[in-house]
């Protein structure tokens, strides 16, 4: 059955065909049948109860320059479409937000994927918390006596920004470092939020597994390893992907965290797993779907859309 999918995402005629994963799943929904329309999250609408995007339907193809044919601007009713895709990268702000709610109007009728309500109630630093025993020892606080207690009682720590992404504001904190004096008061003045302090584990230098749950199920991951003389491992920021079988411990995270991710609509998420912590649980935007199937796993996009039409035929 074809189906109507929405998109909802940053521009698409910048995106890095070789590593975006909504590029992914739009070329399968493509070879499916299914129809694409491409809005900006900006130009999402509610006006009297209605749910509307302008935006343009489009058609993708591998083809590097040259990979997104437009069609006529347009004004559409979501609530005419069968699916929505929910792919704008973060910042986890009050526009993210905003679109969570209006989204809601729609679905379940339209399946916005992920649910925008367990998105809104799932953000990545603050969800993975409901999961006891997983964690590294974690702190989230405003209150600069409690980050310094923490850091005496662990030494070497992390700190990083509650709402950060892609690795951008993380510093690794050791007991010589004459920094944190400064970075509590740059978090301070940069962030109305608390931030997060972790105990430092040691085993990023082997890497930072990406695994990625299709439905609550683990469908392939890849482990991200960090530059030399770096604590993060985003690839952006110089990591390095590789092939990576799961552990009996990854195993383990995912049959803990799988059934809620699936009892809440979460089709498609991404954790990050250091040794034998669970450090993130992304439900915003996640990525890795390329670089899975690349090194010889899964076909995720496949898996994900399998997903979506068995809830839409049911």
């Amino acid at each position: 059955m074809s189906l109507k999918v929405a998109i909802q995402m940053d521009p698409v005629e910048g995106i890095d065909i070789d590593a975006d994963s909504t590029f992914a799943l739009g070329l399968e929904a493509e070879a499916r049948g299914h129809q694409l329309f491409f809005y900006l999250p900006k130009h999402l609408s509610l006006r009297d109860g209605k749910v509307l995007a302008r935006g343009r339907a489009i058609s993708l193809r591998r083809e590097r320059g040259n990979h997104v044919t437009f069609g006529d601007e347009e004004v559409v009713d979501l609530s005419e479409f069968d699916v929505v895709l929910m792919r704008q990268d973060p910042p986890f702000d009050m526009a993210y937000i905003t679109a969570t709610h209006i989204l809601e109007h729609i679905h379940p009728k339209t399946l916005v994927v992920n649910d925008p309500a367990s998105v809104r109630n799932a953000p990545e630093k603050l969800f993975v918390t409901h999961f006891e025993g997983l964690l590294p020892p974690t702190l989230i606080t405003s209150d600069e006596k409690e980050i310094r207690a923490f850091r005496a009682a662990h030494k070497d720590i992390i700190l990083k920004p509650l709402y950060g992404n892609g690795g951008a504001g993380v510093f690794r904190v050791k007991p010589d470092d004459g920094n944190f004096q400064s970075l509590l008061e740059m978090f301070s003045l940069q962030f109305r939020e608390p931030l997060i302090a972790q105990a430092f584990v040691p085993d990023v230098a082997n890497g930072d597994k990406r695994i990625i749950l299709v439905d609550g199920a683990p469908a392939g991951a890849i482990n991200r390893i960090p530059a030399a003389g770096e604590t993060r491992s985003n690839l952006h920021v110089g990591g390095r992907a590789e092939a990576v079988d799961l552990t009996p411990r990854d195993r383990e995270i995912c049959e803990a965290i799988g059934p809620a991710l699936k009892e809440q609509g979460l089709i498609f998420v991404g954790i990050d797993v250091i040794g034998n912590f669970l450090t993130e649980i992304n439900v915003t935007s996640p990525t890795g779907i390329q670089e899975v199937k690349r090194f010889g796993g899964s076909d995720i996009a496949a898996l994900i859309w399998d997903a979506i039409d068995t809830k839409k035929n049911t």
